[in-house]
């Protein structure tokens, strides 16, 4: 491990380092960005520890003059403890202004102790805050970036998990399936549904497919697209696509669009759509006669 000159800085937290721990989080609670609601003050200060003792360690390896080098290794135990409060604060809601105010509240106790300390030697402890000052900035940057990406990452994973709930593909008879659409049908959302239904061919060996559209809002030239490419996709598969749920509005709005269904099967409702499947894979739907005297 490198050893950098010492400064004062890097001794006022190794030595008064649980005053400057209770100084970071008084000011935090002044300035509103405590977040009692999501932390309670023992876990809030045990990640405060954290990031504290992480920079007091870093600092005994770094030469404060000179510029902060993010990536070095002299600070990837600061890196680590700022990426897992992050992530836990992330995940409770905390907005990325919050996490940047966070960690630039360390400035101020530090200032103020630091002047205590260096007050006769104003060249000092001038140059000690304003490089001290100057880390602060950079991780305080660095955070905020990793907070935005972990946050899109969440968000992502979100959408992707409430897609496939979105797109789910039922197996409602031997060999025959459903997938019921629900709300706007778009590109992302169209590739979604042509991926979940083919794997549910090959898993159920399915023969016919029923795409119910009872739920979708609004049909477009866009949509009646998608819904015939995936009627394709189906029949490469080996199977037979079924489209449901085709109102007179929407049988109005596609003829007036010039959509041609070609050879793809359409029904009104999915009652109509499930007898002609079962009709296709050999089965009938009876009333089961009642034999009791």
């Amino acid at each position: 491990m490198t050893v950098a000159p010492t400064t004062e800085v890097s001794r006022l937290l190794r030595e008064d380092f649980d005053n400057v721990l209770d100084a970071w989080f008084a000011t935090q609670k002044r300035e509103g960005v405590r977040r009692p609601d999501l932390f309670s003050d023992r876990e809030s200060r045990r990640q405060l520890a954290d990031l504290l003792r992480a920079f007091s360690e870093a600092l005994v390896q770094i030469d404060l003059d000179a510029p902060v080098d993010i990536e070095a290794e002299a600070w990837s135990e600061l890196r680590l403890a700022l990426s897992e409060i992050t992530l836990v604060r992330t995940e409770r809601g905390v907005a990325p202004w919050e996490m940047t105010a966070f960690v630039l509240a360390l400035k101020q106790p530090v200032f103020e102790m630091l002047q205590e300390r260096l007050i006769g030697t104003p060249d000092e402890l001038l140059r000690d805050a304003a490089n001290f000052g100057r880390i602060v900035d950079a991780f305080a940057m660095h955070i905020n970036e990793y907070f935005i990406a972990e946050r899109d990452e969440i968000i992502e994973r979100q959408r992707a998990e409430m897609m496939e709930l979105s797109t789910p593909v039922v197996q409602l008879w031997e060999r025959v399936l459903t997938i019921p659409l629900i709300g706007t049908l778009d590109s992302m959302r169209a590739q979604e549904v042509m991926e979940n239904l083919l794997n549910a061919i090959v898993e159920h060996s399915a023969e016919v497919v029923i795409v119910d559209i009872t739920g979708v809002r609004v049909v477009d030239t866009q949509v009646a697209q998608h819904l015939l490419r995936t009627a394709a996709a189906v029949r490469l598969m080996g199977a037979e696509a079924i489209i449901s749920g085709i109102s007179p509005k929407i049988a109005q709005t596609m003829v007036e669009l010039g959509v041609d269904v070609g050879e793809v099967t359409t029904r009104p409702t999915i009652r109509a759509a499930l007898d002609e499947a079962f009709r296709r894979v050999g089965f009938r739907i009876g009333r089961v006669e009642d034999n009791r005297v």
